[in-house]
């Protein structure tokens, strides 16, 4: 079926990363395609790559463009909920995104992941294994190299996370297995409620033949009963789960011991969960998992989410500074075992969050609670060690003569970074160099 028959005029709406990718794609099809840009900002990054011939309307949107167009491309930020984007449906314009077009044309297997926390990991780690296992593999999505230019690729298999945003103008993406991990209050600016933002999220078990489930958390499970569920837990017996063997915590694929999850260098207990999914994934497309076992136990982390950054003298630096919300933070914290101290480094700006969430973790924890930025102080009476600072420099310079042996220091500061830094990777990176400086 040619999925372009009858269609001559495109409509991108939404330039940018993503925006730009649909532009190049469509343009270097064997199709003669009238391609017309829209974006509301002045002057949208990327126009000065756009191909000739393609037209461009910025500063607003063009209602005339997208009720005459054959399909209507809309970039992932963009809510169909908006009312010009309801001008185009009403008047019968189709409205995808780029992974509805990906969908189209891909002839390789695709494996996808979407949640609320954890899917830039469960992504990238699912590549780095399965690449370890032998595969030439396209990783993408929601995550560095947008779902069109993977095409340009030769792969064997496709590796993919989702956001609901993307998931919402998908319908045809047919995936040799989809995981969903969790769900936590998120976008409600976009949404009417967590109903509606767990229903964008389930949209990609659509076309899954397998659907991993987190057998913690129910909000994952698809609504209709008809789907081949494969469940992971950190918390009981699942299809993938950690039971004792040998006297220690082994990662468990059925009842087949796979490896212990001390050999994991990922710190945190939602890693070692994230590990299970990795496991479930690639045995849906046959991957010879021994292959990559050393790869998933040497894996470190994406940077600037839970990165052992430094590990001298028996102290780790972890870098978890994508921590910018406190269900990310809380995360990062659930069943941390440590020989030692904790060094907690947290603020900077809070977006109005309310931080009390932290106070029964901290208070199981042994902590020095280490704040810091704009709105350090709102984390002083979440623990008594609490003790506010400048900027994470007289942090590390403090804590340095304390660090003993089986200590970490921890960056994961459940607020954005505007008030100090550019965006949370400058935030990571002046903690990097930190820790490589005094550890």
């Amino acid at each position: 079926m040619d999925r372009w028959q009858n269609i001559e005029s495109v409509v991108v709406a939404g330039l940018g990363i993503t925006g730009l990718s649909v532009v190049k794609y469509l343009d270097k099809l064997p199709h003669s395609l009238t391609i017309k840009v829209i974006d509301t900002r002045d002057n949208p990054p990327g126009q000065e790559s756009l191909p000739s011939g393609v037209e461009l309307h910025s500063g607003s949107w063009n209602t005339d463009w997208l009720v005459d167009a054959d399909l209507v491309v809309a970039n992932p930020g963009i809510a169909l909920a908006t009312p010009e984007i309801q001008l185009a449906l009403a008047a019968g314009v189709p409205v995808v995104g780029d992974i509805e077009l990906f969908a189209w044309q891909v002839d390789k297997p695709v494996i996808a992941i979407t949640g609320s926390n954890g899917k830039s990991t469960v992504t990238d780690l699912t590549g780095v294994v399965a690449k370890a296992a032998g595969l030439k593999v396209g990783v993408g999505g929601n995550i560095g190299v947008p779902a069109l230019d993977l095409l340009a690729q030769e792969a064997d298999l496709y590796v993919l996370e989702l956001s609901s945003f993307q998931l919402e103008t998908t319908s045809s993406l047919s995936l040799k297995a989809a995981a969903f991990l969790n769900l936590s209050e998120d976008h409600m600016d976009r949404y009417d409620g967590m109903e509606g933002y767990r229903q964008a999220k389930l949209r990609i078990f659509d076309h899954a033949d397998a659907c991993i489930v987190n057998a913690d958390d129910k909000a994952t499970y698809p609504d209709v009963g008809d789907k081949q569920l494969i469940e992971f837990s950190l918390n009981g017996s699942a299809d993938y789960h950690v039971a004792e063997h040998q006297g220690q915590e082994f990662l468990v694929q059925g009842s087949t011991p796979i490896m212990p999850s001390s050999d994991l260098t990922l710190v945190g207990r939602h890693n070692i969960a994230n590990a299970l999914v990795v496991l479930a994934l690639l045995s849906q497309v046959d991957v010879d998992l021994s292959l990559g076992l050393d790869a998933l136990k040497s894996y470190s982390g994406l940077t600037h989410r839970c990165q052992v950054v430094a590990d001298n003298q028996g102290i780790k630096w972890v870098n978890d500074s994508k921590a910018t919300n406190v269900a990310s933070t809380l995360a990062a914290l659930s069943g941390l075992s440590l020989q030692g101290k904790l060094y907690l480094l947290v603020g900077g700006v809070g977006k109005g969050a309310d931080f009390s969430e932290l106070a029964p973790v901290l208070e199981s924890l042994n902590v020095q609670l280490c704040c810091f930025g704009e709105d350090g102080s709102q984390f002083m009476p979440l623990h008594p060690s609490a003790k506010d600072f400048d900027n994470m420099e007289t942090i590390v310079a403090w804590i340095k003569p304390q660090l003993q042996a089986g200590d970490m220091v921890l960056l994961s500061p459940a607020c954005a970074s505007f008030d100090q830094f550019s965006n949370f990777m400058a935030r990571g990176d002046a903690f990097t160099e930190l820790a490589l400086r005094y550890s």
